[in-house]
Order: structure tokens, then sequence, then C-alpha cells
């Protein structure tokens, strides 16, 4: 493949306003990555898998994903394009494994967002329940678990669909607006639970080991999702050589930050194996007497919450934009609105997928293949960098991964690390997608890509 075929693949970049500045894809990046992991995750993983030592299992999976942010950085300034891994892979390994790196990260984020959805209706009835508004449990659980629907997580995931279905330079200001009113809850907890703080509550650090460390690394790594969600944005980001790589280090850097001093106050605050909670910052609150605080928390978290997923349905909309230019998928969700200029056709299709698996399927097993599907990808987009650079030497590199080979071939094997640490489970629900993806790829997509 030569240079003109990389243009192909990253082509129609002028079509699309350019309305995502510095800030905005800083923005977004945080209220991606800032969710449901800061919220019920960090609780959960000190309680189960690391006790105060959480503080290093966030530190780990940090390095991690900013060895990845690196590698991510240098190909979305080589090759700006919707397609994000998708379109790297293929450059540098191939349709076939471009159109499995797509498919993944389809599974991913559709599946996120479904998950996401999910947990914000808990946060959601949890709120009305305390004003005094009762839904009934059928209309707010899945048939698996009892019920018949979940509506509130339906009505949400298709009202974010439809912001979204009217342009970027709406949906940014509304999104800005939520991961702000998400950081304001978070530093709430911060500067309310730091008065409570017991130093002595940290004690032991690692109840559970390096092991627990290394355990709770692998686990809270999906608290990192959403980073790579920014390369997605490349054809509606301003100045995309600049303004990407630093935006993706940026939210990396502020997410990091925001886990490790929540991680302390919670565990300052009450002992780490009280923590095995759902709604963990407001349960903290709750303990040491501040329940007018712990509501406030809770409404943010309801607005917070929708941050994530008006970015992952952004993300997985583009990536099946970008499979549509290849051929993959049906021309239709490639066309762009003549008045938004956003891709509707696919913002609705991915729309109303995650809106069904919020409302009726049991997505707590499914969900685990987040993690595989992530990581994998990941692991393709360090071996991309050094690949491109030996079959492409002559393109330009606007920003450029220090120390040669090191940090792609240090991101490859902490990747290798974080996947043999994860359950047998999470894999067998990974292969079952690739099963359904293979399907579509020899009835259809074989005999429709252009490149």
């Amino acid at each position: 493949m030569k240079l003109k075929k990389i243009d192909s693949l990253a082509h129609n970049l002028n079509e699309r306003p350019k309305t995502l500045g510095l800030f905005d894809l800083s923005i977004m990046g945080i209220g991606a990555i800032i969710g449901t992991g800061i919220l019920v995750l960090t609780g959960i993983v000190a309680a189960t898998d690391a006790g105060p030592g959480v503080i290093f299992s966030f530190l780990i999976a940090a390095l991690a994903s900013g060895l990845i942010g690196l590698c991510y950085s240098e190909l979305t300034t080589s090759i700006p394009s919707s397609g994000s891994a998708y379109v790297y892979t293929w450059v540098s390994m191939g349709q076939t494994i471009a159109y499995l790196t797509g498919w993944t990260m389809l599974g991913v984020y559709i599946t996120t967002t479904s998950t996401v959805a999910t947990g914000w209706t808990g946060y959601f009835t949890s709120f009305l329940n305390e004003i005094g508004i009762h839904i009934p449990k059928a209309l707010t659980v899945s048939p698996f678990n009892g019920g018949v629907i979940n509506l509130p997580a339906v009505v949400v995931v298709l009202l974010i669909t439809l912001l979204l279905s009217r342009g970027m330079s709406e949906s940014k200001t509304v999104n800005n607006i939520l991961v702000l009113v998400k950081i304001f809850i978070i530093l709430l907890f911060i500067v309310v639970g730091f008065f409570y703080v017991k130093p002595g509550k940290w004690s032991p650090m690692l109840p559970y080991g390096v092991t627990g460390v290394f355990s709770g690394a692998s686990t809270v790594f999906f608290a990192f999702l959403g980073f790579d969600a920014l390369a997605t944005s490349a054809e509606e980001a301003k100045n995309v050589q600049k303004n990407l790589p630093r935006a993706i280090i940026i939210s990396l850097l502020v997410s990091t930050f925001l886990y490790v001093i929540v991680s302390l106050v919670m565990t300052g605050d009450v002992i780490y194996s009280k923590l095995n909670v759902p709604e963990a910052m407001s349960y903290v609150l709750i303990t040491i007497h501040q329940p007018m605080v712990a509501q406030i928390i809770s409404a943010g978290a309801i607005l917070g919450i929708l941050a994530v997923i008006l970015a992952f349905i952004y993300a997985s909309s583009n990536i099946a934009m970008a499979m549509s230019r290849g051929g993959f998928l049906p021309k239709k969700l490639s066309e762009l609105n003549e008045k938004t200029g956003s891709p509707n056709h696919s913002i609705w299709l991915i729309g109303i997928i995650a809106a069904v698996g919020s409302g009726f399927l049991d997505l707590k097993n499914l969900a685990t293949f987040s993690n595989v599907g992530s990581i994998c990808v990941f692991a393709l987009i360090s071996l991309s960098v050094i690949l491109i650079r030996k079959r492409y030497p002559e393109l330009k590199r606007p920003f450029r991964v220090p120390f040669g080979k090191i940090i792609p071939i240090c991101s490859i094997l902490i990747c290798i690390f974080l996947l043999i640490n994860l359950p047998i489970s999470a894999w067998l629900n990974y292969f079952g997608w690739l099963a359904i993806g293979l399907i579509i790829y020899l009835l259809y997509s074989i005999r429709h890509v252009e490149y």
C-alpha cells in the first residue's frame, strides 16, 4: 500500500466541520474516562482486590494507558481519520485484521455504552426514591433480572443519540457542561471527605499483597477506556496534529490524578473492606454523616454519566462510518447529513443497538469482553507504530513517540500482562463476538471492500 492508499483511507477530512478545539477534546477525553470507574469501580476494587493499594493499581493502569496514548498520538497525527485503530491496522496489517479491529471496537464501545446506561438507571432511580418518586421495578431492570425493560436506560440512550444527530457543534456544549458538573462533584467529594481522613485506615496498605495490586490494575484498566475514543474525533478536530496528542495526555493526567486522590479519600474515610458497594461515593459520605452532600453527589452523577454515554456513541458511530467507507458495512452508514455534517445513519444505528442492549439484555457477562477487546486493540495500535515506521518512513509524523521502539514494545508487553490476568469467561465472550463478525465479513464485507 502506497501513501496515496493511506490518503484514501483517511479521506473526507474536509467534509465535516472543524468544531473541536483543545479544550473540547480534553473535556471529551476526561468525560469518557471519568465515569462509572470513579463512581463505582474505585470502591469495589479497593474492597475486593487491592485495599488502599488501589492507588497503585490506578497508577499501573495509567502508565499502560499513557504509553498506549503516546502510540495513538503518533498515529492520529500521521493518519488523521475517524476510523482510529481500524484504519491504522489496515495500513500496517491488511484488511482482514483491520475489519476485526473495527468490529472489536464497535463491540467494546456499544457494550460499554449499554453497561454505563444500565448503571445510570441505578443512580437515577435511587435519587427519585429519595424524593418520593418510585418507578416500578419491572420498568427498571431487564427480563434477565426479573423485569420487563430497563426503560430509563433506553430513554436516556435514545435522547443522547438524538442530541448527537443534531451535530457535534451543539453536542459539544452539552458535553462540556456535563463533564464540568462531574468534575465539580468529584472535587466536592474530595474537599468534604478530606476532613474525615484517618491515615490509620490506610494500614495495611497492601492487604491482598502485590498480586492484589496487579489484579486490581487489570480490572481498573476498564476505568481508563475512553481516551482512545478521542482518536475517532480527528476529522472534527481543529489543528489536529497538535491538539489531539495534547488532549490525550491532558485527559489521562487529569483523570489519573482524580482517581488517585478519590481512592485515598475513600480508603481514608471508610475501612476498605466496607467499600464493596455500587455507589461508593454516596456510601462514604453517608458513613461520615454528610447525607446532603451525598444527595448532591448522586444528582451530579446522574448528569455526569451522560457524558460517558455521549462519548461512546459518538466514537462508535465514527468507527461504523469509517468501516462503511471501506465497504465493510453498507454505504448508507457513511453518508453525512447536509445540515449537521454528522453521520446520522451510523449514529442512529449505534444508538438503537445500545438502547436495545441496555433495555433488554443481561450485560453483566457480555460486558467483560470490553477489557479483552480493548487491550487487544491497544496491543495492535502499539505494533502498528513499529510496522508503519518501517513500511512508510517517508510519512509525515508531526508527533513521534520518543525513544524509538522502546515505548511501543513496552506498551505491547504491558497489554500482554494485563490480558493474562483476565478471566477465561471474558475471553469466551470476546471470541463469541469475533465469530459473529467473521460471519458478516464472509457473507457481506469481503464482497464489497473497496481498498
